[in-house]
């Protein structure tokens, strides 16, 4: 379940028209009116994502009168990327910023906040689609992590790692067929680390953008860590790093 929602035509309208963006907009099938049709019009405008559903799922949501309409607000706020990046280089920091790739389960997005709040990272960043989301048990897992570390969520992350190129930011593929192992790597300068999912790791597209991929080793015959392990393996070597050249 996701931390909050609105119910209600009226209510649902006016939060989109005071720039709140919901995670998803559930709506009754069948239902019409002027009020409506000027609501699925901004929702259409803001490309958000919304499912038409029986009246019987938002039965079970509330029993008060939402007229058809429940939309599922995040619990936390996002931030942008392009206002947030500068503020880090402005306050004389050196950029860690974590970049998760298809990373869908919320207890491994919490995991890996956890480790990146207490690693020192300035910001995690997450794709609009195909993405696990903020939701109550997130923040759970990251023992309110999620609370204090900056979230992006971006439109395309590809365009993202693009930004960050231009804005001078190395970025790095964690994959296990990596170029360099991780304690081979300079990780000093301003870095984006990109985590991909267990099952797929990071996508073709997303490394082909990466200035470097790196790979953690191991010796055992387990070919695989959870992403959570291996993000706090790789931040806790850039903070070592860092560290040793007084940058933290």
């Amino acid at each position: 379940m996701l931390e909050d929602y609105i119910f209600g035509i009226r209510p649902v309208l006016e939060s989109l028209e005071s720039g709140k963006k919901p995670e998803k907009v559930l709506i009754q099938k069948g239902l019409q009116g002027d009020n409506f049709q000027r609501l699925f019009s901004l929702i259409r405008k803001m490309n958000l994502p919304f499912q038409h559903v029986p009246v019987q799922r938002l039965n079970r949501i509330t029993r008060r009168n939402h007229q058809g309409v429940i939309a599922y607000f995040p619990a936390i706020e996002y931030h942008s990327l392009e206002d947030l990046l500068p503020g880090i280089f402005e306050g004389g920091n050196v950029p860690l910023l974590v970049i998760l790739d298809g990373i869908t389960d919320v207890r491994n997005l919490g995991a890996v906040a956890r480790s990146a709040e207490c690693a020192g990272a300035h910001a995690l960043v997450l794709p609009e689609k195909g993405s696990a989301t903020v939701t109550a048990d997130a923040i759970k897992a990251s023992a309110g992590a999620l609370s204090r570390i900056p979230v992006c969520k971006e439109s395309s992350l590809l365009q993202s790692i693009a930004f960050l190129k231009e804005c001078g930011i190395m970025i790095l593929a964690l994959d296990d067929k990596g170029q360099k192992s991780l304690y081979d790597q300079n990780l000093t300068n301003p870095l984006a680390v990109i985590m991909g999912s267990e099952d797929k790791g990071v996508s073709a597209a997303a490394r082909k953008l990466s200035d470097h991929t790196t790979a953690i080793p191991m010796k055992g015959k387990i070919a695989s860590l959870n992403v959570s392990v291996a993000a706090g393996i790789v931040l806790f070597e850039a903070l070592r790093q860092r560290s040793k050249q007084g940058l933290t």
